[in-house]
């Protein structure tokens, strides 16, 4: 049963960071149920999300075409900062930043819905004043910066963030927001999983069967996500963030 709670978590949990991130959600507190202590149990969610960030860009790249020139930049920033936060969490408990997480969840939530409109007015205030847009470009690029020690730390709730990020970066595309998501969430997976792996932290065991569902629900949600109406993924991606948010706040102060 405990292996097959895991292959089902993670089937839902690929599918959901492929459609809107949070899949960390389902998978993380699967392993946590599963007997895999806190700690171990973050990382090896880390561990378990990795393909399917990789599978759901692949999915997703003809939508991500129109923006190649944002991926060596993006990528490099999330090498270097998803490591950051891979140290962090080697230092840091997750009851200390579990206190932090609604907040930031909180914040994610309204970027992503008011992202477009409070971009637009920065832009209008600014015109066309080089230095204003080089402080604007400074902005972004840092809150992609934090995004990504945020996911190297602690990983779930990483889509929701970027996806804040992109629509504050002027994007509207959400087929293209969740490829780049997908790309960026890679890279951070990517280096956090080396450092973990590096420092033994990992449950592979249980970790893998995660994985194995994680994988093929990233790619088929990413595959089945170009007939679904952008309208309704925007809006999907707003009730889950405010669910996951509620969510964080309960069992942050209440529970």
């Amino acid at each position: 049963m405990t292996e097959l709670l895991l292959f089902v978590a993670g089937l839902l949990g690929g599918a959901l960071n492929s459609l809107a991130g949070g899949g960390s959600f389902i998978v993380f507190p699967a392993l946590l149920f599963s007997g895999v202590p806190p700690v171990l149990a973050n990382a090896s969610n880390t561990y378990a999300a990795l393909p399917g960030y990789v599978s759901g860009a692949i999915g997703y790249w003809s939508s991500v075409a129109g923006y190649k020139d944002r991926l060596v930049l993006y990528g490099i920033i999330s090498a270097l900062f998803g490591y950051v936060g891979a140290e962090l969490l080697l230092v840091v408990s997750d009851e200390q930043f579990s206190l932090v997480v609604p907040w930031l969840m909180a914040f994610a939530v309204a970027l992503f819905v008011f992202g477009n409109q409070i971009n637009t007015a920065l832009r209008a205030r600014g015109g066309e004043r080089r230095g204003m847009k080089a402080l604007g470009a400074v902005l972004i690029l840092s809150l992609l910066a934090a995004v990504c020690v945020y996911g190297g730390f602690f990983n779930a709730g990483l889509g929701i963030l970027l996806l804040a990020f992109l629509a504050m970066a002027g994007m509207t595309d959400i087929h293209a927001m969740n490829g780049l998501k997908l790309y960026i969430s890679s890279i951070v997976a990517l280096v956090a999983v080396a450092r973990f792996a590096f420092n033994g932290s990992i449950d592979w065991y249980h970790g893998s069967i995660a994985l194995v569902g994680v994988t093929i629900g990233g790619y088929a949600a990413a595959r089945l996500a170009q007939f679904i109406p952008t309208l309704w993924i925007r809006m999907g991606v707003i009730v889950y963030g405010i669910g996951m948010t509620g969510y964080f706040f309960w069992t942050a102060y209440f529970a």
